[in-house]
């Protein structure tokens, strides 16, 4: 008696190591192209920082040859300078402040409660996103002003963190329904209050969440240009996008010293941003799996 035996289909060709670990060459040349295109203008100011204006004349897309430190160390000696860069952590930290805590408080309530309209009042900061500052620019400031808080940082402050609430309960939200429901059983039957509950197991759970909030809050704080522009009329409370555009307005003959404090402008918010990207990035994919 003879066996049959069971016809062997080819193997699929595995790809080889090296293909597995460096990938394709079209995939790192797009990337390669998308890096070149975002870093350029901020490369391009930097180095131009360390120009004088007839190097910027004769060669705009020259390195600079010789070096000139000038234009930095005049930026860097300059009291209004680092006023502005005063005025402008203190605004991002307050922001970052206030998103965070009313975020994660009406995030736990979003996310752990049962209670009628719970939906209606999500969707609603969710359609907090489709409105961008600049559609309410003309109510934020005629609200401003009736507070009375025109020319004061307060008058930034307060509308920079009920834009930043929408974008940060969209997030925290999946963090806290990730939580099971045995841990909170479990702190109630050992005693635990609601607030000893929220303290000891919500913050220290939702940590990746409240982090990327805290960041995105901070950058969007310390680039914010427009409600400032409204906002603020006394040059002792200009923040730095602010203090940008009266330095260019002020030296607009001197373009070299004009990208020095351009870019030392810009250059806490990117090494700010550049620290803490991997934590960025894990929050959201956290949140996207809540």
């Amino acid at each position: 008696m003879t066996v049959l035996e069971a016809p062997t289909l080819p193997r699929e060709k595995r790809p080889t190591s090296d293909r597995q670990q460096w990938g394709s060459p079209a995939t790192y040349f797009i990337a390669f192209v998308f890096i070149a295109l975002c870093l350029g203008p901020v490369i391009y100011i930097i180095l131009g920082g360390f120009r004088d204006n007839s190097q910027i004349t004769n060669s705009p897309e020259g390195f600079p040859n010789p070096w000139n430190f000038d234009n930095y160390a005049e930026v860097l000696a300059s009291p209004t300078f680092w006023q502005q860069v005063g005025n402008s952590a203190i605004a991002g930290i307050a922001t970052t402040i206030g998103v965070v805590v009313l975020g994660l408080m009406a995030s736990f309530i979003l996310a752990r409660y049962r209670f009628a309209g719970r939906g209606a009042m999500y969707s609603l900061f969710a359609a907090g996103l489709m409105f961008p500052m600049t559609v309410a620019i003309t109510p934020l400031y005629i609200l401003v002003r009736d507070l009375g808080l025109m020319n004061s940082l307060g008058g930034v402050i307060l509308p920079q963190i009920a834009f930043g609430l929408p974008v940060t309960i969209i997030i925290l939200v999946p963090f806290l329904q990730a939580i099971p429901d045995e841990i909170e059983e479990a702190a109630s039957i050992d005693g635990t209050s609601r607030l000893g509950f929220f303290f000891r197991m919500v913050v220290p759970l939702s940590l990746p969440g409240v982090v990327t909030t805290g960041i995105l809050a901070f950058v969007a704080s310390w680039n914010s240009y427009l409600l400032p522009l409204f906002i603020l009329g006394d040059q002792a409370t200009y923040t730095l996008p602010l203090g940008v555009q009266a330095f260019a307005s002020q030296y607009s003959v001197d373009t070299a010293k004009v990208l020095a404090f351009t870019s030392l402008s810009m250059i806490p918010a990117l090494i700010f941003f550049t620290l803490f990207e991997r934590r960025i990035v894990g929050g959201l994919t956290g949140a996207v799996k809540g």
